[in-house]
């Protein structure tokens, strides 16, 4: 089997790495991948949004199983344009169609779904040039905190937490009227604002059926305790403590079964991952919001922990026969914390060079690289988030001692890396 997966990230390197694993023995591709990914398959160096290049590399190579692992591809309807010609019609492909991913593309679009199929979600209401005065009238009376929420894609940084009207009414003007997050803010959801700690759960669904992966949660913020920016992730944990199995089981009666159901009723053609931003109010689930795809670094201790065969899953799925698949997991705790460049998430320097990667290699716990290029012999830094390690344990506290004693003996200039990741969980 010729598998083809789309993206550059750590999710992906997971994600090639548990492909390589399979006993089909997949020969697998990775555009454009990293140097990590590199160890798992072939590097294709394409641009994941040029939709011609990938059809016509799957055209020549016979791609049987094309695998999107980022959002953006995905939302913009990647899966169409390579299910519209007729010589690719066999091909399976692991991504939602266009209108799936507005789950993620549009925050408007995915509150209305949940609204229509009765899924629990805080209480909102959408603006836009059309009706901004409006806005700013409902804006400057919403209880407080506020919530702000670009509609569209804005890179992860389009949700704004304003703590009085002064700031969330400036912020609103600034996001409909000038333009801050570009045309993804151009709508705006406001919304009340939830207390509670947060989770990712994550299905994968053929359109019918569907399987629930571990549950993860992630840490956002650069600094310690949560404190300073939000960041694209700085390590997550696997399982969570506090989803317990009758927590859980309000999880898929509430959310999982209706929301798989609703896209069945709206004949929306789904076959991928579905991403559950979740927070746990009291005893209760609410989403925060859906993705069209897994979460990172949540992957980086999702995958880890599955015990399937990867390529038979995604079978199953291209295959509606996901009915036929039980879920086998590690019992284990695994956790991930991730190495940045220095300065990330603002401004940062990239080209240089990683030493200590072959000292990990020689233990259990797992480097994933997010953000690294391959220099001759050398793998050097390529971008922010730059790459992470993963360790399991029989608890929290030893999965990331693990994880951080192995951080330690890799190096790069101005190399960063949370230290308290899991920490409330950790007596």
């Amino acid at each position: 089997m010729k598998i083809l997966l789309l993206g550059s990230g750590g999710r992906e390197h997971a994600l090639a790495w548990k492909l390589s694993q399979s006993a089909s023995a997949p020969q697998i591709f990775i555009a454009p991948g990293n140097a990590g990914t590199m160890q798992c398959g072939t590097n294709i160096a394409m641009g994941l949004t040029d939709f011609p290049e990938i059809k016509k590399f799957c055209l020549k190579e016979k791609i049987d199983m094309v695998i999107v692992g980022p959002e953006e591809p995905l939302v913009k309807g990647i899966t169409d344009f390579l299910k519209e010609d007729k010589a690719l019609q066999n091909m399976a492909i692991i991504g939602p169609s266009q209108e799936g991913a507005q789950l993620e593309g549009s925050k408007a679009y995915a509150k209305a779904f949940m609204q229509r199929h009765n899924i629990p979600t805080a209480a909102y209401q959408e603006f836009n040039e059309t009706n901004y005065p409006e806005g700013v009238q409902y804006v400057s009376t919403h209880a407080l905190p506020i919530v702000l929420k670009a509609d569209g894609l804005a890179a992860g940084k389009g949700v704004l937490i304003c703590q009085n009207h002064v700031e969330a009414i400036a912020e609103f003007e600034l996001m409909i009227q000038r333009s801050k997050f570009g045309e993804a803010g151009r709508t705006v959801v406001v919304e009340e604002f939830l207390t509670g700690i947060e989770l990712s759960v994550f299905a994968l669904t053929d359109g019918k059926n569907y399987v629930t992966l571990p549950e993860a949660k992630d840490y956002k913020r650069i600094g310690e305790g949560d404190t300073g920016l939000n960041t694209g992730g700085m390590g997550a944990v696997s399982p969570v403590p506090f989803a317990d199995d009758e927590f859980m089981k309000k999880v898929e009666e509430r959310i999982i079964k209706p929301t798989v159901l609703g896209l069945q009723q709206e004949n929306i053609d789904y076959k991928g991952f579905i991403f559950f931003g979740l927070i746990k109010v009291g005893e209760d689930p609410f989403v925060i919001e859906y993705n069209c795809r897994l979460g990172d670094p949540e992957t980086e201790v999702v995958i880890p922990r599955l015990k399937n065969d990867l390529v038979e899953l995604f079978t199953a799925t291209a295959n509606q026969q996901l009915d036929t698949i039980q879920i086998i997991h590690d019992h284990r705790t695994a956790c991930t914390v991730m190495a940045v460049s220095g300065g990330y998430p603002g401004e940062f320097q990239k080209g240089f060079p990683i030493t200590g990667l072959e000292l990990v290699a020689r233990t259990k716990s797992l480097v994933f690289h997010a953000a690294t290029l391959k220099e001759g012999d050398e793998v050097v830094t390529n971008g922010g988030r730059v790459l992470c390690v993963t360790s399991f344990g029989e608890n929290i506290d030893d999965a990331v001692s693990s994880s951080k004693e192995m951080l330690e003996a890799i190096e790069f200039e101005e190399m960063y890396f949370r230290k308290d990741i899991g920490y409330e969980f950790i007596s």
